[in-house]
């Protein structure tokens, strides 16, 4: 197909890979942001997110620049907003989104193509999106092509990325759908469904799917434990099973922007329609007390080995939600850090990707030299295995408690 404009509206973790691989296929893309230290590095070559590389901006040059100005997305062919869509106080916050959504309502002209990319409940974009759109005059299916297709981006996953994960495509009308799926087909392989409801609820499925699979492993960690069961020996001796079986593995909590708040919108949209989302809801709350435990196990590792947990330091290792990437969001650190300062425990932590680990009204010291806060720590407690924790830098921990699984000198683990 002929090259086209394309404006993105959001160029995060999500929506900067989607800019690259459409410009590195042949458009010209327009990132929109209202964030302007991320315009600014964006347009200097430096990739804000660790979805993206330096050189991968680059090697692009003017085809992908990016701007504060939404006035760059009435030039454009296609408009694909990709905005946040967090859950505040266990209930989704869809201002955000509808935000992103007016601003291109401002700028939309008769002919083009609009792709909502953040995940969000079914009928969002029929319900919502739409109406604000056609506040212009415009019909959507008939004036302007609209049609939902939801972001697949695992951060720090370099075996999947944009190209060899299938887009899912969704459309108003076929002709919605057809126009979209041409587009995310220059850089990859689509999925056609029925229409964007089916688009919508099969992102929220893959993401429950996850947190149900991981809230029976970490339950049950729990159990093994009070049983005196090796629960990763356990998984990985059902794992031997070459049919019916994926395993999952414990850890200290959920962390990210998906897992934890995805399944959310589907049980406030279920619970709208007088059915409640029951296993969801369950995953959840395992989940969130997940963290808790954790912090329970560490004092009882303590004074297990003679130390009061109010008289002691512990280092927390790794407190972004995921091994090697930047990203804090919904990490588990956070619940376990509170729960062990209330307790008195003194916290410390190092973490070689995150500069600062705080909430309202707390926050934990980091402490940039690693070997000297193993060796100070009275525990230390491995939430993610970064690759700059090696066993051989661990070893100069005095204790160690580890929630990976994958710590081989670790005296304590889940």
């Amino acid at each position: 197909m002929a090259a086209q404009r394309i404006g993105m509206v959001g160029i995060g973790y999500a929506g900067l890979p989607m800019a690259v691989a459409l410009a590195q296929a042949g458009n010209r893309v327009y990132g929109y942001d209202i964030d302007y230290h991320r315009v600014e590095q964006v347009n200097a070559g430096r990739s804000p997110v660790d979805t993206v590389t330096d050189a991968e901006l680059r090697s692009l040059g003017p085809d992908l620049r990016a701007s504060v100005d939404p006035a760059v997305l009435g030039d454009c062919d296609v408009i694909l907003v990709c905005a946040p869509t967090p859950v505040e106080d266990g209930a989704p916050n869809l201002e955000p989104l509808l935000g992103a959504v007016r601003t291109v309502r401002d700028q939309l002209h008769r002919g083009q193509l609009v792709v909502v990319e953040s995940t969000t409940h079914p009928g969002t974009t029929d319900g919502l999106v739409r109406p604000v759109l056609e506040e212009t005059g415009l019909t959507a299916g008939a004036d302007f092509n609209l049609a939902y297709s939801p972001e697949r981006i695992d951060p720090g996953n370099a075996t999947f990325g944009v190209s060899n994960t299938p887009r899912v495509v969704g459309g108003l009308t076929t002709a919605c759908r057809d126009r979209a799926a041409e587009l995310y087909g220059q850089v990859g392989t689509v999925h056609l469904t029925r229409g964007m409801r089916e688009a919508e609820a099969a992102k929220i499925l893959e993401n429950t799917y996850r947190q149900v699979n991981i809230a029976l492993v970490n339950e049950f960690s729990q159990i093994c434990w009070a049983m005196d069961i090796d629960v990763w020996d356990t998984v990985h001796a059902a794992s031997t099973k070459p049919y019916g079986f994926a395993p999952f593995w414990p850890g200290a909590g959920v962390g990210g922007h998906c897992i934890p708040a995805d399944p959310l919108y589907l049980v406030h949209a279920a619970a709208s329609q007088g059915r409640p989302f029951r296993m969801a809801e369950t995953a959840h709350e395992i989940n969130e007390g997940q963290p808790l435990w954790v912090a329970d196990r560490v004092c009882k590792e303590l004074e297990s080995g003679g130390r009061a947990a109010a008289a002691s330091t512990v280092l927390l290792l790794g407190v972004t939600y995921k091994a090697d990437t930047a990203d804090i969001r919904h990490s588990p650190a956070e619940p376990i850090a509170r729960a062990l300062q209330e307790r008195g425990v003194r916290v410390r932590f190092h973490d070689p990707y995150a500069e600062e680990l705080s909430w309202r009204g707390g926050h934990v010291e980091r402490e940039p030299d690693l070997a000297a806060a193993l060796a100070e720590a009275d525990m230390t407690v491995v939430l993610q295995r970064h690759r700059e924790y090696e066993p051989k830098v661990l070893a100069g921990a005095r204790s160690l408690f580890d929630t990976t699984g994958k710590v081989p000198v670790a005296a304590g683990r889940l």
